[in-house]
């Protein structure tokens, strides 16, 4: 009892710094030297749209903040009330075969995270609405959180069985052996993501604009990407935000629009964004990013299996766990990887936000159009209520790309410094 009070003292006293630091402390104006510019957002917003925007960035940003720790809060609930162990002999119960017990686990365990969660996330879900941001109903929002709910379920179910097994199978080495296998698995999530997994949540289509299609073609063509065909993805059905992507690997490449980037944005714009999204691909940061999430799997699971013993030796006869391959020890195992994860996201964070810096520099080489390439970033801070100079935390912890005053002003520099533009406004003198 004393400890729960603690934990929830603890929270308290944090949900009052991150709440005090969003909404009052936090110095968001822009700085002097972009004041009037094309990044200063009072040049392309209306004061609506400023005070839209402020409002909604902080809304968000608190709820990420204050969700993540809830999070842990969940799992050491689980854990200090008994109810894992709990969990653990329902299951057992059920069936003598562990693989069936330990899938009934994980299928309950989500179940009451999902259940917990759920109202920041509905919250959240309803901030969107009245920003008309979102524009899903209800019922589509939930099933997209019920097939998010399964899929989840049931990669944690693989990856679980396969950890536990390794963990009887050598009590030292599982995180290694665990980490071997974590490669060809990572890989195949990347190979079937494209075509099984994101279809789940949308319709996916050749884009309907033939004489675009040929010229973002032509710009992949430029880009010495094989590509035959763009998609395009029906997100207007859920949301007034803009975006573009390609993804996959091998013969699954695919270049991805959303129809709300083809409404909103001007050909010339639309094919700036495809050229920095071509330009992740040219640069191989797919590739770089794939061996940054298996380098950062090995420390992850070489830390956390230090930290998961020392947690199963403090606590485990406390929590009714006697060794680490119980499965009712799981919680303290996703309890590590979460506070492990949100650690080192600011690092992940900032080589991510090199990698956009590097995308941007690709596609205005490419296009030559710095005018395009302002306009989308404008149009894209305007439909998503993206703050254009967030707080320095929601920085470090959110922004794996540059924030959109870091990004036009690059473009803005980049513009009057080219030479080629230079000697265009020489012969305009």
């Amino acid at each position: 009892m004393k400890k729960t009070i603690w934990i929830a003292a603890g929270f308290i006293v944090y949900a009052t710094f991150i709440s005090w630091y969003l909404f009052i402390g936090a110095d968001t104006s822009i700085p002097v030297q972009y004041q009037g510019t094309e990044a200063d957002p009072s040049v392309f917003m209306s004061e609506r749209q400023l005070e839209l925007s402020h409002d909604f960035s902080r809304i968000k940003q608190w709820l990420y903040f204050l969700s993540v720790p809830f999070e842990w809060m969940i799992y050491l609930a689980v854990l200090g009330i008994g109810l894992s162990k709990w969990f653990r002999n329902r299951a057992i119960e059920i069936t003598r075969f562990s693989i069936i017990h330990n899938a009934v686990y994980v299928v309950l365990l989500s179940l009451i995270a999902f259940i917990l969660s759920f109202p920041i996330d509905y919250y959240s879900y309803t901030v969107s609405l009245d920003y008309e941001i979102s524009v899903q109903p209800f019922s589509g929002w939930m099933k997209d959180n019920i097939i998010s709910f399964w899929i989840n379920a049931l990669f944690l179910f693989v990856i679980v069985q396969a950890l536990y097994w390794l963990m009887k199978k050598s009590e030292k080495r599982w995180w290694f052996y665990g980490w071997l296998l974590s490669i060809p698995f990572t890989l195949f999530i990347y190979f079937i993501q494209p075509i099984w997994i994101d279809p789940l949540y949308n319709d996916f289509y050749r884009l309907e604009d033939k004489a675009l299609e040929e010229k973002i073609l032509a710009l992949a063509d430029r880009a010495d990407i094989s590509a035959d065909r763009v998609y395009e993805v029906n997100m207007s059905e859920k949301t007034n935000a803009l975006n573009a992507y390609v993804n996959g690997i091998g013969s699954n490449l695919r270049i991805v629009l959303w129809d709300t980037t083809l409404k909103n944005l001007s050909d010339k714009e639309v094919l700036f964004v495809m050229a920095h999204e071509m330009g992740h691909f040219v640069k191989n940061h797919l590739f770089w990013n794939l061996i940054g999430s298996i380098a950062a799997t090995f420390f992850g699971l070489w830390i956390g299996s230090k930290l998961y013993a020392a947690m199963i030796k403090r606590w485990g006869e406390r929590w009714g766990v006697k060794k680490q391959t119980d499965i009712a020890a799981l919680p303290a195992l996703l309890l590590i990887f979460s506070l492990l994860s949100f650690a080192a996201s600011p690092v992940e964070n900032a080589i991510s936000r090199q990698a956009e810096r590097s995308a941007d520099q690709y596609a205005i080489e490419m296009t030559q159009d710095p005018e395009a390439a302002v306009g989308s970033f404008q149009q894209l801070a305007v439909s998503g209520l993206s703050e254009v100079h967030p707080p320095l935390l929601v920085k470090l912890f959110l922004y794996g790309h540059p924030t959109m005053l870091e990004r036009i002003s690059f473009l803005d520099k980049w513009e009057r410094t080219d030479p080629i533009n230079s000697e265009t406004e020489k012969e305009k003198e």
